[in-house]
């Protein structure tokens, strides 16, 4: 199944950072990436997401405010499964 895709947009890249707001419509995805840093979230608004992994699928609240972090080499497709917009901010750590 095809599906929209989630639009980012790059606001810093410099030499420790990597910072990018991802939008999510209803029903869109990331399509499948892998991280080449270690890297932080912060949602700017509630969502629920679906993370498809090499492992399998799962869901996965997003609460505004509530950050979270992974590490370098996560691989994952992330999909907006819920019926309302989300948003958040993706911070890169390159150092």
């Amino acid at each position: 199944m095809q599906r929209a895709q989630a639009v980012s947009q790059l606001q810093i890249d410099d030499s420790q950072v990597i910072v990018t707001r991802w939008d999510f419509p209803p029903g869109a995805e990331t399509g499948w990436h892998r991280h080449e840093h270690d890297y932080v979230i912060i949602p700017l608004t509630d969502g629920l997401m679906r993370l498809e992994t090499p492992e399998g699928e799962r869901e996965v609240t997003l609460e505004a405010g509530v950050c979270y972090r992974r590490v370098e080499g996560t691989e994952h497709n992330v999909i907006n499964d819920g019926e309302a917009p989300f948003a958040f901010v993706e911070v890169e750590i390159k150092q």
